[in-house]
């Protein structure tokens, strides 16, 4: 198998661009998908300041790394879940990668928050594990990015996890959901900061060969929270039909991005955010998903 760009030997096979690339050419390929996603959705400049969403995995730290070569000035943010062993070596990993590359890292623990760790918190919640830890998360990557005066998110979503949150909205026919779906969350309303997907046009195995060719130790292992996840099931459905029909995961997102998303899009305007009565974050209810659920475990939510 030879580089398609220089003829070398090629350690890396894309099937659904029919290419293969050496280490140098496959690196050229991984940071122009980038820049191209940054470029075309305007998602910042080098003179934002730009806040990371990291979680130890590959996704999020391949992608800090990426923008942190490409000069912006990218600090990491980690939420710390309390999920045992877990979390302990996610944070492990997660600090050694700043202190390796000096960059600047917020940390913050959900025990320390809340008193609970996220396990405890959903069980009291009487909430899915996954709902309890993604409503926890969203909320504080929004406080801490307002908190740090940053001008924007970035998640180290990738075109795995896009089409496969396509799928399920579309079995579902869940529109107020897929009048959401894009690779930039623009900040619609007051306390709200813009969040974007630079990885949305790379899948999981081409961040898996990025981060190992780079050298960055992630952690492997899903999440244990996450098991029997309905996410993980339409990845391995998705990942039949990309083995049968090589970039199908990319025609199905891209195709609705450019093609199906515009008609959602009335649905999503119509959509009222106001403050939250308690905490000030936006909402579009009297009080938002995250300060009803410290109400149902019986946490105090400090106001605005």
């Amino acid at each position: 198998m030879k580089c398609t760009k220089c003829g070398e030997q090629a350690v890396v096979p894309i099937r659904r661009h029919n290419a293969a690339f050496c280490t140098e050419h496959f690196f050229e390929y991984f940071e122009n998908q980038v820049q191209r996603a940054i470029k075309e959705h305007r998602m910042f400049t080098h003179d934002d300041r730009i806040l990371v969403a990291v979680s130890g995995g590959k996704d999020s730290l391949a992608i800090w790394d990426v923008l942190l070569r490409l000069g912006y000035e990218a600090h990491g943010l980690y939420i710390d879940l309390g999920i045992g062993e877990y979390s302990k070596r996610s944070t492990e990993k997660v600090r050694r990668f700043a202190e390796e590359r000096g960059a600047v890292l917020r940390v913050v623990s959900v025990e320390e928050e809340y008193g609970l760790g996220t396990t405890e918190l959903a069980r009291k919640a009487g909430r899915p594990a996954c709902s309890a830890c993604g409503l926890n998360k969203r909320y504080l990557f929004n406080r801490e990015a307002l908190a740090g005066g940053y001008d924007v998110i970035v998640t180290g979503h990738n075109l795995d996890d896009e089409a496969a949150t396509l799928l399920g909205n579309v079995l579902h026919w869940n529109t107020g959901y897929l009048a959401r779906q894009a690779p930039v969350l623009e900040a619609s309303a007051p306390n709200l900061v813009k969040k974007v997907k630079p990885l949305y046009r790379l899948t999981e195995r081409e961040i898996a060969s990025y981060a190992v060719l780079r050298g960055i130790d992630y952690i492997v292992e899903e999440c244990p929270m996450a098991k029997g996840a309905k996410s993980i099931q339409y990845k391995h459905i998705l990942n039949q039909l990309e083995e049968l029909s090589p970039g199908a995961k990319a025609r199905f997102l891209f195709g609705f991005l450019e093609h199906g998303r515009p008609h959602f899009e009335q649905e999503r305007q119509q959509v009222e955010v106001r403050p939250c009565r308690i905490c000030g974050q936006p909402t579009t209810a009297e009080i938002c998903a995250h300060c009803r659920m410290m109400q149902r475990v019986g946490v105090a939510v400090a106001g605005d």
